[in-house]
């Protein structure tokens, strides 16, 4: 047989063995479990945030991209909404070691600058202002007695992506899995979102809608909302 032929085979042999032995790249499921008063989130259902007013929740939906574990980063963009099973958990490769679990909640200003998207990025998502203000990070709407509005209707879209009006905003959780850990649960505690380093009062302030100091204060707030549930 022709040296070259014979060299060939046994080249495309070894590279196929190696590409059927080789087992797919372990993946990790994050869960996200919306909580209020230490009670899942459901829609209508009464609350009270930790200032004393009662509420209920129509809508709560946010961006997180940038996710991985340690210095892994998946560039992907995931569309969060409490409401939707299918939206509430991302799969990520396998962690290398304990460390940090790292995601930006909201959409890098490199997306809000070009023109159309698709996906979960989609305009028709309802999480789009417009071609000047961008992407919507964060969506939270409801009911409340303390809303001062004509409906009682309160709604917080949280955006800006420019100088100080930035709402995207880094989460680092400490992560203490093992090699077993297969599925990690992110609490979503909607009591910090009313309450940490700014409140967020639905009396005084029932609208939040635009990019500005109030969005940027309630962004602030973001930290708060996440933890890991320790299996």
């Amino acid at each position: 047989m022709n040296k070259c032929l014979t060299t060939f085979i046994a080249l495309f042999m070894f590279t196929s063995y190696k590409a059927q032995s080789q087992p797919d790249m372990q993946k990790i499921v994050i869960h996200f479990k919306h909580v209020a008063n230490g009670k899942s989130l459901h829609p209508d259902s009464v609350y009270q945030n930790p200032l004393g007013e009662t509420y209920s929740v129509k809508k709560l939906k946010y961006y997180l991209s940038n996710l991985g574990f340690n210095k892994q980063v998946n560039t992907n963009i995931s569309l969060i909404d409490a409401f939707a099973t299918d939206s509430i958990k991302i799969m990520l490769p396998y962690p290398a070691k304990k460390g940090t679990f790292n995601f930006q909640l909201g959409v890098d200003s490199i997306y809000n600058c070009s023109g159309a998207q698709e996906g979960v990025l989609d305009p028709l998502n309802g999480m789009f202002w417009t071609w000047n203000t961008g992407y919507i990070n964060f969506k939270l709407e409801g009911q409340s007695d303390y809303a001062t509005t004509k409906t009682k209707h309160f709604e917080y879209h949280i955006g800006g992506y420019t100088g100080k009006n930035k709402t995207m905003r880094q989460i680092r959780l400490p992560y203490a899995g093992t090699d077993r850990t297969t599925q990690l649960y992110i609490l979503v505690n909607l009591d910090n979102f009313w309450k940490g380093q700014s409140d967020i009062k639905i009396s005084t302030t029932p609208v939040i809608n635009s990019p500005g100091a109030i969005a940027k204060s309630a962004a602030d707030n973001f930290s708060g909302l996440f933890s890991i549930i320790q299996q």
